[in-house]
């Protein structure tokens, strides 16, 4: 399994361990609602989206079987992706207490969340239409 399947797979455990955390947190203590959309991200884009990047870089060029066109760029989108879900969580934990960065934090995170996206629906994209990989070429 290449490395960034499993980067992918426990960064998505990491993220939903830190929103469940979070979400306990609020129920224990109802004034951290105000970090509400940093729960709601931590477990959407961190525990689902991660979820689903880790195993369709698994499963699709198997199914497939054609080889994941571009494996630096599956790289690339894990470090673009945990920044910048970590940027957005920080820019949603700053928000509500009115800091002047926060807008500034927020949206950068936000435009590498989506360069990681698009970065993962190119790569999965081209891995679906690539050139066919050679018998016992993938080991499975």
């Amino acid at each position: 399994m290449e490395w960034f399947v499993k980067a992918f797979l426990k960064a998505s455990i990491t993220w939903l361990a830190l929103g469940v955390t979070l979400g306990v947190g609020m129920a224990v203590h109802p004034q951290l609602i105000v970090y509400r959309p940093a729960h709601v991200h931590m477990n959407l884009l961190g525990f689902v989206t991660m979820m689903i990047y880790g195993v369709a870089y698994h499963v699709i060029p198997r199914f497939t079987g054609h080889p994941l066109h571009m494996p630096g760029l599956a790289e690339l989108q894990w470090w673009l992706a945990n920044i910048g879900l970590a940027l957005m969580v920080l820019g949603f934990c700053l928000a509500p207490h009115a800091l002047a960065g926060a807008p500034f934090v927020l949206g950068t995170g936000g435009v590498l969340s989506a360069i990681a996206a698009y970065c993962f629906v190119y790569n999965i994209w081209r891995t679906i239409d690539g050139l066919p990989r050679r018998a016992g070429a993938l080991g499975s």
